[in-house]
């Protein structure tokens, strides 16, 4: 098994699960798996494909990944195709002919496809080994990203009740974990959930302040290097790629309104490098498999924790460190809020709703941002800290805040506990647009020693500390719990955290796993671009980064050490070894390095 690994895939291990995962499936047994994005699910039905006699067929969603993985396993010596409706009826035809004269191994289609008649009957003249139905959330009327196309995959089980069948996802509750095995009717199925813990990602939440220069502000910390921009509305994703290309940067957009032609050619020109930045809807990246994006950025919070889990998923695929920033600001729940009221199922929206406060409270929340997303997909976190989310990586600094929480309290009671955080703040600061009744307070005007953004985030410290309560609702309230109407008769010191300093945290340089050679890193890179646009593919589908860094570290001198490299299997190493080979030892002639 290790040996076929290397000589197709160019890895010496596989990772935690993976073999235990493609053991059950070679046992011809009903699998499903919950393991997060860049975590190797693929390789999970990838590779039993090659031990099984017949064919192995793949459904996902979007045209783009079923390119890319094919690209990516002809690379690799694994034959491989995708019907879908970007080929024409004869390329389709010369496909299917292939397939049925056994020359292919793995076939992708969307899952569209196997609601036609024609398709279905080519299938039943076929030997299927295994079904796999990637991104399986979208069954499941419960997941982020419900399509009702998928609802006609139990027709497979139907068709093929003696053929494996595999469901993947990146991001599943238990209830839709559930609702996936019994859409897709699978028997007893073998139940495998790898850890939602993305060790490599940094978690930060920002405040929607200046939000624009401080995106200037982490591009220049990501020089060079990938980034996805998710906008909420097309018009904003347009804004977003004018304003960058003035100042110089190689950014394009893509939203739904776009036609097939620009949208194809934007998201071809992002995933071969051509340009840095794409600003987006959500409309991009679902199975997106380019490995080589460093930073994700949220312009607004996206409606769920799984949504936007899945999202980031796009960072960072490589394993190598990279930046999820998400922006926030309380005021951006009516945007969201405006869609979910359209929805007319009244248990939909309701369910829409609190999916809505799940992801607010952890926006809000000042604990490890990690910790947070790992129980909400019910796994312990061991740690305290993670070191890489924004509240982990600020420096604890307490304050005393007993007299601002005095005011606050006071401020909350003599308004009756009918108000939420914005007007609590305003009659505090003393704005003019309270209510007249309420500019006779003795707490009006009274706080002048903090701005509007640090009262909120004291208010937040208060609510987590239990000494206020925040109603739920669409307009919440905030009230006094019996700790504060204690405190308001005894007062007792209460010490809490200074608001953070966000640009500490932009500017924070990400401490590479490897100090490689970035001089011999930046060669290699111009050479796996060329091969990559001769071939017309994405770069990521000659080498990952994580490849070329091993390669700008240990100095492979010739062919046996250069097979030592994560990602070099046999094909790779014919198709491409001699040329990398020749870079590197000029290189490390010309400097007299030592070679490896």
């Amino acid at each position: 098994m290790k040996n076929l690994l290397k000589a197709y895939f160019g890895y010496e291990e596989f990772r935690p699960m993976q073999l235990d995962i493609i053991n059950s499936i070679l046992q011809n047994q009903d699998t499903f798996i919950l393991m997060p994005t860049g975590g190797g699910k693929s390789l999970c039905y990838q590779f039993p494909a090659l031990k099984f006699n017949g064919l192995t067929l793949i459904i996902s969603p979007l045209i783009a990944l079923m390119k890319d993985q094919v690209d990516s396993l002809k690379a690799n010596g694994i034959s491989a195709e995708f019907i879908n409706s970007s080929l024409s009826y004869t390329d389709i035809i010369d496909i299917q002919y292939r397939i049925y004269q056994g020359e292919t191994k793995i076939l992708y289609v969307a899952p569209e496809r196997l609601a036609q008649d024609s398709f279905k009957k080519f299938l039943k003249t076929l030997d299927l080994s295994l079904i796999a139905v990637d991104e399986a959330h979208c069954i499941s009327e419960w997941g982020h990203e419900f399509r009702p196309d998928y609802r006609s995959l139990k027709n497979l089980r139907i068709m093929f009740p003696k053929v494996p069948m595999v469901a993947l996802t990146a991001t599943a509750t238990k209830k839709v974990r559930e609702d996936i095995i019994n859409q897709l009717s699978l028997k007893n199925p073998k139940i495998f959930i790898s850890s939602c813990n993305r060790e490599n990602l940094n978690l930060l939440v920002m405040k929607k302040k200046n939000s624009f220069d401080k995106i200037l502000e982490l591009i220049k910390k990501h020089e060079n290097e990938q980034i996805i921009i998710y906008c909420f509305s097309r018009k904003e994703t347009e804004k977003m790629a004018g304003d960058l290309i003035e100042r110089g940067y190689k950014a394009v957009f893509y939203h739904a309104g776009l036609n097939d032609e620009t949208r194809k050619k934007n998201q071809e020109l992002f995933i071969k490098d051509e340009v840095q930045i794409i600003a987006a809807t959500i409309a991009f990246g679902m199975g997106i498999d380019k490995s080589n994006v460093r930073m994700v950025i949220h312009c607004t919070f996206p409606k769920t924790i799984e949504g936007y889990y899945q999202e980031i998923g796009r960072a960072g695929r490589d394993g190598l460190k990279s930046d999820c920033v998400m922006f926030y600001a309380a005021r951006d729940k009516r945007k969201h809020d405006f869609f979910i009221n359209q929805i007319e199922n009244e248990k939909t929206r309701e369910y829409q709703k609190g999916k809505l406060r799940e992801i607010i409270d952890y926006a809000e929340s000042l604990s490890c941002r990690r910790k947070y997303i790992l129980n909400y997909f019910g796994e312990e976190c061991s740690n305290e800290k993670c070191n890489a989310c924004d509240i982990c990586l600020t420096k604890k600094e307490l304050f005393n805040a007993t007299k601002i929480a005095q005011n606050i309290f006071s401020c909350i009671d003599l308004t009756g506990g009918f108000f939420g955080t914005n007007y609590i703040i305003k009659v505090l600061k003393g704005k003019e647009s309270v209510k007249d009744w309420h500019k006779k307070f003795f707490v009006f005007g009274i706080e002048k020693d903090f701005s509007d953004d640090e009262l909120k985030e004291i208010i937040l410290s208060l609510i987590n500390l239990d000494f206020i309560k925040k109603s739920e609702g669409d307009y919440p309230t905030l009230s006094l719990t019996f700790k504060a109407r204690e405190f308001l008769q005894t007062p007792v010191k209460i010490e809490i955290q200074k608001p953070k300093e966000e640009e500490k945290i932009i500017t924070k340089k990400i401490k590479e796993d490897l100090d490689y050679d970035r001089i011999l890193f930046r060669k290699l890179k111009e050479l796996r671009k060329k091969i990559a646009d001769e071939r017309n593919v994405p770069a990521f589908v000659i080498f990952g980064n994580a490849s070329l860094q091993e390669m700008a570290y240990y100095f492979p001198c010739n062919k046996e050490s250069f097979l030592k490299i994560n990602g070099v299997g046999e094909t790779k190493l014919k198709s491409f070894g001699d040329v990398f080979l020749k870079v590197i030892n000029e290189y490390v002639g010309e400097n007299g390095f030592e070679k490896g």
